[in-house]
């Protein structure tokens, strides 16, 4: 599957058992790819190869091994630009990138903005530009990230900066973990519609093995609980688990991210 605007065509290349990395190319410059997250450097390869295309640069959002593995196999092949956090643990990086910085390839017509998106890790960034959201481990379609290093109150800030997307922005996450999230977010709204039609959507979906993404802020916005801790429904599911009151809204997230953890 593949989703294009009027400068990008975006495609995913399936990693482990259930990564994706995401192959980015300009509309404008063909025979070029970006390459996100790559884990593994084979499928990225062999993609690049039954294509015809040339490595043009790889964008990293965080450190973990399954989105940096590969980087240096494919530096192995030829020579790219890397893009990542500033952080010791990220390979072969030749720029380091933090909040508000830009990523230019003029040679493609592209460039992205970087926001930092503390909470998964501390030094996660995300890539954003084109109408299209790069975010790693921070947001997943109907859930979020694990808080590896982060705080409640990081991770929910950056979740609440990333729902300010305009609505049709496109989100590019790293796992296809969307069913088994849907089935969190019904435990937690049982009664929201969207919620309920969406999953059955997904159950389609992944009958025949075709991924989730990308999905859109809009949509996540509906259906994900983690971006609606301000909605009375979330707070008063996240409060009856919690067993007790809670307070600002990085209570509740705080709340549902345990009980996530937990969930089975």
């Amino acid at each position: 599957m593949s989703n294009q605007n009027s400068a990008i065509r975006v495609s995913p290349i399936s990693a482990f058992a259930d990564n994706y990395i995401w192959l980015i190319e300009s509309l404008h410059a063909p025979g070029q790819a970006l390459i996100v997250d790559p884990g593994d450097a084979a499928p990225v390869l062999a993609a690049l190869h039954a294509r015809g295309l040339r490595l043009a640069g790889i964008l990293l959002t965080h450190h973990h091994p399954d989105h940096v593995g590969g980087v240096d196999g494919l530096l192995a092949a030829g020579p790219a630009p890397v893009y990542g956090p500033d952080d010791p643990r990220m390979p072969g990086l030749t720029q380091r990138v933090g909040d508000g910085c830009q990523v230019d390839f003029p040679q493609l017509g592209l460039a992205f903005e970087t926001w930092h998106l503390p909470g998964h890790t501390l030094s996660h960034v995300g890539f954003i530009g084109h109408g299209a959201l790069f975010c790693g481990d921070t947001l997943f379609s109907a859930g979020c990230g694990r808080l590896f290093e982060g705080s409640p109150e990081q991770m929910n800030t950056s979740l609440a900066r990333l729902a300010a997307l305009p609505p049709q922005t496109r989100v590019y996450c790293g796992h296809e973990y969307t069913a088994a999230n849907l089935r969190f977010a019904l435990a937690v709204e049982p009664a929201n519609e969207p919620v309920r039609r969406y999953d059955a959507k997904v159950a389609g979906l992944r009958v025949n093995g075709t991924p989730t993404l990308p999905s859109t802020i809009g949509l996540e916005c509906g259906v994900n609980p983690f971006l609606r801790c301000d909605r009375p429904a979330v707070r008063s599911a996240a409060e009856m688990h919690a067993g007790r009151p809670l307070g600002r809204s990085a209570e509740v997230f705080a709340a549902l991210r345990s009980w996530k953890d937990g969930f089975r």
